[in-house]
């Protein structure tokens, strides 16, 4: 059996308590737990680091489930990351850059939630100018490639605050985890 760690990155502000992101994790785990060992970690609820480094030796697969704020991670959520992904443990130095990552044998899955809608995506027209998901979301990929881990699909749930569709955000979320694991 194989072994996920899922990460909620949410950061509570008053106006986005994180209910969304925990309900999804939830949906993760009630889907993953007969097929796979789960572990979990929840950034707002503290951690320490060296049991962190130890959940991802120990995953086959890591499930970032987390909000985009400013197009980008929590601030929580990347000084996670800062603390956690250290040097000869995740990456070190290569022949050209990038090409240090020691966690070569890992696989990582994006789960984002985004107040912008879905329509921004893919039209040049719109605010995103064209971009894809991934293409949005290209600078946390690249920390995860940097550590020399390989994507898997990405999943977003949209309009997250204006005009939540929870209902069809668990579909959708039950449909992407059938299709990728």
């Amino acid at each position: 059996m194989k072994n996920i760690l899922i990460i909620n990155g949410h950061e509570k502000y008053p106006f986005a308590q994180g209910l969304l992101n925990r309900t999804l994790v939830e949906k993760m785990v009630e889907l993953l737990k007969d097929n796979y060992n789960l572990k979990l970690t929840t950034v707002d609820e503290g951690y320490i680091i060296e049991e962190e480094i130890e959940k991802f030796k120990w995953a086959d697969i890591i499930i970032f489930q987390h909000p985009i704020f400013w197009f980008g991670l929590p601030g929580k959520f990347k000084t996670y990351i800062d603390q956690v992904y250290q040097y000869g443990i995740f990456f070190a130095g290569g022949e050209k850059y990038g090409g240090g990552g020691l966690l070569t044998s890992k696989k990582y899955m994006l789960s984002t939630t985004w107040n912008a809608p879905e329509s921004v995506f893919n039209d040049k027209t719109q605010f995103l100018d064209g971009k894809s998901l991934d293409e949005a979301l290209y600078n946390i990929h690249k920390i995860h490639q940097f550590c020399g881990m390989s994507p898997m699909k990405s999943f977003s749930c949209h309009n997250v605050i204006l005009a939540p569709n929870i209902e069809k955000y668990l579909s959708d979320l039950t449909k992407h985890l059938k299709e990728n694991f």
